[in-house]
């Protein structure tokens, strides 16, 4: 069982695909791929595009059309990114029917592939059928490496994070016996120091957090009056967009869950133009979840604890040289946010 992203041009088909129970491409318009191999996609692409006479172009190209016509399989799950891109669907790519392929040695494979006249509006002409689930899921649900795996700029491409996929959707039988090892909880280790500083000190470290990431002028508020408001950043792209960001931060127990509420509240403190963030030891309730993405409302980006935990270590070497040696010895985190 795999994993794959399949786009929908920018989530314009995304309803087209859900609707029609497919994913589809639209490299090579009305050829009929279902007899169609590997090692002829690249002639048969460079006939299609004559030119193109980039080598590079033509192999990514190529790659991702073997990938959605050869490497997918029956029962791999596969991601459709919505058109709010704060929402992922998923589904299972349905059985095929047997091909006998001359190129392979007289294998017999199970392909599924049709070539649709496009009637539903849709102009990708190669599908495949998808059995699809009923309710996408929001992306912030699910770890940062996955997150930060699925920004792909390909149309189709493998993603490597299964188990936390698997997990995530509440699928965890699924997962392959040799990847149910039991390791050292390293998550729970970290968040236990987090939890011994105090609520400013926490406050304090998100500050170094922030800049770490890429935030500019991040600042600790966390005084009387603030309206809920611990740290505000600005987040500049290389000058192609600038948004601020005004942040809370709550050092709660582990187990514990936030309501939507509290994270509604936040909403009154973030002026027009800005976004907010939640960050948070704990984890969020459901429906905080879906009150921080509500549509008419600043968008209020969500950070449980394992997130926070995955975000320090990604960063946790940029914020180590900054931080002051009292955070150092009270945390007794090094290099790499190896626990000591």
């Amino acid at each position: 069982m795999n994993l794959y992203v399949v786009r929908a041009e920018f989530g314009t088909y995304t309803n087209h695909f859900l609707k029609g129970g497919y994913v589809a491409i639209g490299w090579l318009g009305q050829i009929d791929l279902m007899h169609v191999y590997k090692a002829e996609l690249y002639k048969i692409y460079k006939e299609a595009y004559p030119s193109e006479t980039s080598n590079i172009v033509i192999g990514q190209q190529v790659g991702q059309i073997a990938r959605f016509l050869l490497d997918i399989h029956t029962d791999d799950y596969v991601i459709l990114p919505a058109a709010d891109t704060d929402y992922i669907y998923y589904g299972t790519l349905n059985k095929g029917e047997s091909v006998y392929s001359e190129f392979e040695e007289h294998n017999i494979t199970q392909r599924n592939y049709y070539l649709s006249d496009c009637s539903d509006g849709c102009p990708f002409m190669h599908r495949r059928r998808v059995t699809w689930h009923k309710e996408p899921v929001l992306r912030s649900l699910f770890s940062i490496p996955f997150q930060n795996s699925i920004r792909s700029s390909l149309t189709v491409f493998k993603v490597d994070h299964l188990k936390t996929f698997l997990e995530t959707i509440g699928r965890p039988d699924l997962i392959p016996r040799s990847d149910r090892v039991l390791e050292r909880d390293y998550y729970t280790t970290v968040l236990s120091r987090l939890l011994e500083l105090h609520d400013k000190e926490f406050e304090i470290l998100i500050t170094y957090l922030l800049s770490a990431l890429g935030f500019e002028g991040s600042e600790h508020q966390g005084k009387v009056g603030d309206g809920g408001v611990d740290v505000t950043g600005e987040f500049n792209v290389s000058g192609l967009a600038k948004v601020k960001v005004f942040v809370q931060v709550k050092r709660y127990k582990l187990g514990t869950k936030i309501n939507h509420n509290v994270v509604k509240s936040l909403r009154q403190s973030i002026p027009f133009g800005g976004q907010g963030a939640f960050i948070a030891t704990c984890d969020f309730q459901n429906v905080a979840e879906q009150t921080a993405v509500e549509p008419g409302f600043p968008r209020i980006g969500l950070i449980n604890g394992k997130q926070l935990g995955d975000i320090l270590a990604e960063h946790w070497n940029d914020i180590w040289l900054k931080l002051p040696d009292e955070f150092k010895d009270k945390l007794n985190f090094k290099l790499g946010l190896v626990v000591s």
